[in-house]
């Protein structure tokens, strides 16, 4: 997080996202910081997600309820997007050429230039299907 002094807290932070492998909230990242004893304000969660997600350390997923749930992916040279299960949160990193040309496409035949898109899509894995499972987890 260059030009942001590495406290504690945002190290702490910093920390806790390599170590998950789906989108979470805020109040869920706090919650996981107190579990593993780490004593930081809701607000100082917020301030610290927004900030890495600003500068492009986070990906953020908006929630139909609203609410934005963050995720660090790994380090990448092309665009991508996310398959997410609506039940179990289970996420996929998807690369989708098709996807691009079409934004390009779509882009140059109406005079623009320099789109940048943000998709995600939102289903039911595999497991969680065949589980029967179908209710968004809380």
């Amino acid at each position: 997080m260059v030009g942001q002094r590495m406290t504690r807290q945002r190290v702490a932070i910093a920390e806790l996202l390599e170590d998950v492998d789906e989108f979470h909230s805020a109040q869920q990242i706090h919650q996981m910081l107190q579990q593993r004893g780490q004593e930081i304000g809701l607000a100082t969660v917020y301030r610290t997600l927004n900030a890495m997600a600003e500068k492009g350390d986070l990906e953020v997923l908006l929630q139909p309820t609203g609410e934005h749930t963050y995720l660090r992916c790994e380090p990448r040279s092309e665009h991508h997007h996310h398959l997410v299960c609506r039940v179990c949160g289970r996420t996929v990193e998807v690369a989708a050429p098709e996807l691009e040309q079409l934004v390009d496409a779509l882009a140059a035949g109406h005079d623009f230039t320099d789109v940048e898109h943000s998709i995600d899509f939102v289903g039911t894995c595999r497991d969680c299907a065949r589980a029967g499972r179908s209710h968004p987890r809380s």
